[in-house]
């Protein structure tokens, strides 16, 4: 007879092998071999077949001093999974607030690589406004949302961006002391701004959406055509971004 309601089987090999990368991905440094079985309670031969297996599949890497550690495989799953689904539903109604306060284009966008992706967005009614595609892409030097992720994850990417600063526009900022004064500009304030750097006479301005490590995940942004800006928009914007990015971030906390 079938018992409903009864808790499913776990299969044992595969917990005992999310055991060790959990414990690997919590520790400060890297483990050996007798030190891991101990702490889990498995014999040493097991946990190092397991040891084996994981860092075959690339989540686990073995060090010099034949202790291990893990990669960043894992992060990179669960960041994918979460950028390509649970931050869309949790940032379109902060997307829906923009558009409302703006009346612009507003986008939602991820890093990829030295460019950002736009992963959605909400389509100004206005006659005069800009565009992108969900799915498109920019430099991430040019845009405010991607100089916003620029920005939180400076000190890793300033070498890799430094000499890779191509011009789209008499404005993009190609001399990286430049953009290092514009990076601290953006931090200073909390939002970045695009003054026309990706298109002509198209601002935009963006803010960092982060996560509870203190990493970025992406970033809201709102583009705007120079004619539609005003006296004081692009302060005016700006601290209404840093708001809605901040309450995506807030959210991501309980996530």
């Amino acid at each position: 007879m079938r018992i409903t309601g009864a808790a499913p089987r776990v299969d044992s090999t595969l917990s005992k092998g999310l055991q060790i990368l959990e414990t690997l991905a919590a520790s400060n440094g890297s483990r050996g071999v007798s030190e891991l079985a101990r702490e889990l309670g498995m014999t040493k031969s097991n946990a190092f077949r397991l040891l084996q297996s994981l860092t075959v599949l690339g989540y686990v890497r073995r060090e010099a001093d034949r202790t291990y550690s893990a990669t960043l495989k894992a992060w990179q799953v669960g960041r994918a999974v979460l950028e390509r689904t649970s931050l869309r539903e949790l940032a379109k109604p902060l997307l829906n607030y923009l558009s409302q306060e703006t009346g612009e284009t507003i986008y939602l966008a991820v890093q990829e690589n030295l460019q950002v992706v736009y992963i959605d967005k909400i389509d100004s009614k206005k006659p005069i406004r800009s565009w992108n595609p969900i799915g498109g892409s920019a430099p991430l030097h040019c845009v405010g949302t991607g100089k916003a992720m620029l920005a939180a994850d400076y000190e890793n990417l300033r070498d890799v961006i430094s000499g890779r600063l191509a011009a789209c526009t008499d404005r993009t900022i190609t001399d990286i002391h430049e953009l290092d004064r514009d990076v601290s500009e953006t931090r200073a304030r909390g939002y970045a701004v695009d003054t026309g750097e990706f298109r002509e006479r198209i601002y935009s301005i963006g803010a960092a959406i982060m996560l509870p490590d203190g990493s970025c995940v992406g970033s809201l942004g709102v583009s705007v055509p120079d004619v539609n800006l005003g006296e004081g928009g692009v302060d005016r914007i700006g601290v209404l971004v840093l708001h809605a990015a901040g309450a995506v971030s807030e959210k991501l906390k309980s996530y």
